[in-house]
């Protein structure tokens, strides 16, 4: 066999063992009537895809709910405060002004908050007599804020002031009140108790019970003895304004005589005096022109309680027969026998408080 034989008989033999092979991959083919050669078309090839893992949508973000509106700031609480400041007396626990006369009163705010307004209203009864805005100004700490409004009423009766802050954004509405009551010059009625009160204030003997009588009206007339006045008992503007101020009263001439009597002869007023200031002063009548009264300084040496057979009444004497005490007449002018008469009513006060030893001064 030559090298060309046995390379074909290998190679058939080669197809022979690869042939089974084929036919089980491969379905059978029956063989056509014809030998018609076919043309087979491939067929589609489907590509191989590698599984992967779905890939996560990211996770949507929940939606942002609205903010709510910032609430609004709540105003400062305020505090407001009113005080009469001038103008305005105490007596007991009433507070009085004077018809035609200037009150004032003075406020303050706090805490101070720049550009706010004060309403003050002013009524005396159901009439208002005031009404105006003021602007608050600042202390030095700037931690509150005052202001001041001032009225005149020009009758009597009661008054009542009110502050108010309406309110803002910036501070809360506060009000405040305050009232007394304006009086008119008169023997009745709450002035009488101011009268009295400001009698005594500048050493005038009278009671302070609020109400008009001889005791008072004598405390008046000593007033007007003193001041140059006509000598009655009528309460004049005159009267009211010094009193008011607290001037008009008795002069002290000897304060160096500790405790002690002075009697003012032009004036026909005495006044019981302790360490320079006026206790208690009194209308009294001193001698006519025929038995007049003795001038110096003197000493009491006698006490004579009681009523005499010369209806005089707790006497003091001071030199020889010349004595302090009450008499059933006391004129505006001189006309005793030479003694210091003084009302009755004003006698056992006046004998209570003189001691034996002490000096009485009587003078013009």
């Amino acid at each position: 066999m030559n090298r060309a034989t046995a390379l074909t008989t290998a190679a058939v033999t080669v197809a022979l063992v690869a042939l089974p092979a084929a036919a089980s991959a491969e379905p059978s083919l029956t063989p056509a009537a014809t030998t018609t050669p076919t043309t087979t078309t491939p067929a589609a090839t489907t590509p191989t895809t590698t599984p992967t893992t779905p890939t996560k949508a990211p996770a949507k973000k929940p939606a942002a709910k609205p903010k709510a509106p910032k609430p609004k700031a709540k105003p400062k609480p305020a505090r407001l405060s009113l005080t009469l400041a001038a103008g305005e007396y105490h007596v007991g626990k009433q507070t009085l002004a004077m018809a035609g006369r200037t009150v004032r009163v003075d406020g303050r705010i706090a805490p101070y908050v720049a550009a706010q307004t004060i309403v003050v209203h002013v009524w005396r009864g159901h009439k208002k007599i005031k009404d105006v805005t003021v602007s608050p100004k600042p202390t030095k700490t700037k931690q509150t804020a005052s202001f001041s409004v001032s009225f005149v009423s020009d009758a009597g009766g009661p008054v009542e002031v009110a502050a108010v802050h309406r309110g803002t954004a910036q501070q809360a509405r506060v009000e405040h009140t305050t009232a007394l009551t304006v009086v008119t010059p008169s023997t009745s009625g709450p002035f009488v108790g101011l009268l009295q009160q400001k009698l005594a204030a500048v050493g005038y003997a009278t009671p302070q019970d609020g109400s008009w009588g001889p005791a008072t009206a004598r405390a008046v007339l000593a007033f007007r003895k003193v001041n140059g006045l006509s000598r009655t008992s009528e309460i004049t503007p005159t009267v009211v304004d010094r009193l008011l101020v607290g001037a008009g009263g008795f002069h002290v001439r000897y304060p160096q005589h500790g405790r002690h009597v002075e009697a003012n002869l032009g004036q026909q007023v005495l006044a019981l005096i302790d360490n320079g200031k006026v206790l208690r002063a009194y209308i009294t009548s001193s001698g006519k022109p025929s038995t007049p009264t003795v001038l110096g300084t003197f000493r009491f040496y006698w006490k004579d309680p009681g009523t005499n057979a010369k209806g005089m009444v707790d006497s003091n004497y001071f030199i020889g027969g010349y004595a302090i005490h009450g008499y059933y007449d006391v004129p505006t002018y001189n006309a005793s026998h030479g003694c210091l008469r003084i009302p009755i009513p004003d006698a056992a006060s006046v004998f209570n408080w003189v001691r034996i030893g002490n000096i009485v001064d009587v003078y013009y």
